[in-house]
């Protein structure tokens, strides 16, 4: 099939479009660098520079006439989105209306896969794990904007027939992560653990979160792939792990002499978060496969191979 895979230079998609092209897919990329890597990108694939807002990414769409659309361009830095959020509205939103737009253009994609967050949508759920029919309360512009991405999906397939599946991921880590931005704790620890600079942990370190390796959520693209519904599931592994433990696993791992610190504890920071992924195992045929030590073990060693 051809697949159109936005933020295909970025880190979770990059290893998606990796796997689509070795299973015989034709791949097409839409990103604009602004947080994707050059490097990342596959060879094999057909890579469009653009931003999804513009009116060229319709354009082009409209001359490749994808099959499947798997959106993973965002702005994701629940931060900026705070601080911007008619910046995190237009890429978010205003962005994947252009894409559907184009694909009601060519007659409708076969399938729209949606890359949401089951962390930023839930806010500070009470219930733990937190199940897909929980109250969807967003305390975030970015929460929000996905929210209403996927209502937008909701209206595309019910009015114009076009079918998607939306997955809230939970916390993903693994190699290609930006260590730099503000997402990503793995992989701000592992840099600066790695290149022996001081680690600081918000607060007390008790916040907690669902950490899922990036391979086992790449598995639950391929498996949404073969869903012919419309549904939504969460993607993670029903367990929680505070940050402290992260920390500690991680020094270990990279064999780091950086001693535990903590930070001022960020204001607003969401304190418990973890998926209940029943419905994925249960309809999809998926749950994770890779434990947060193994993960954590592959992830120090890519980015060991990067210090080379």
């Amino acid at each position: 099939m051809k697949i159109l895979v936005t933020g295909g230079a970025g880190f979770i998609a990059s290893h998606l479009v990796d796997a689509l092209i070795e299973q015989g897919h034709q791949v097409i990329i839409f990103d604009d660098l602004s947080t994707g890597q050059k490097q990342n990108l596959n060879p094999k694939a057909k890579f469009y520079q653009l931003d999804i807002v513009n009116p060229e990414a319709r354009a082009v769409i409209l001359k490749e006439k994808p099959e499947i659309l798997n959106h993973h361009a965002a702005q994701m830095d629940v931060r900026r989105s705070v601080a911007e959020p008619d910046f995190d509205a237009r890429v978010n939103i205003l962005g994947l209306i252009n894409l559907m737009e184009a694909g009601k253009a060519i007659g409708g994609f076969k399938q729209v896969i949606f890359s949401s967050t089951g962390g930023a949508i839930y806010g500070e759920a009470k219930t733990i794990p937190t199940p897909e029919d929980y109250l969807a309360q967003p305390l975030s512009p970015y929460g929000i904007s996905k929210l209403t991405s996927e209502h937008y999906l909701y209206y595309y397939h019910q009015v114009f027939d076009i079918p998607y599946v939306v997955l809230r991921y939970a916390n993903v880590y693994g190699p290609h992560q930006n260590p730099h931005g503000e997402a990503g704790v793995v992989a701000i620890f592992c840099q600066r653990m790695l290149t022996n600079q001081p680690v600081a942990i918000n607060g007390e370190g008790k916040q907690t979160r669902d950490f899922v390796y990036v391979g086992d959520v790449i598995q639950a693209n391929l498996r949404a792939l073969d869903y012919d519904q419309s549904e939504l599931f969460n993607i993670g592994t029903g367990q929680e792990t505070d940050i402290n433990t992260i920390f500690r696993t991680l020094q270990e791992l990279t064999a780091t002499k950086i001693k535990e610190e903590h930070g001022p504890a960020k204001a607003g920071e969401q304190q418990r978060s973890c998926l209940e992924c029943i419905k994925a195992k249960e309809i999809l045929g998926w749950q994770p496969q890779v434990d947060l030590k193994t993960g954590l073990e592959r992830t120090v060693a890519y980015f060991s191979s990067k210090k080379q």
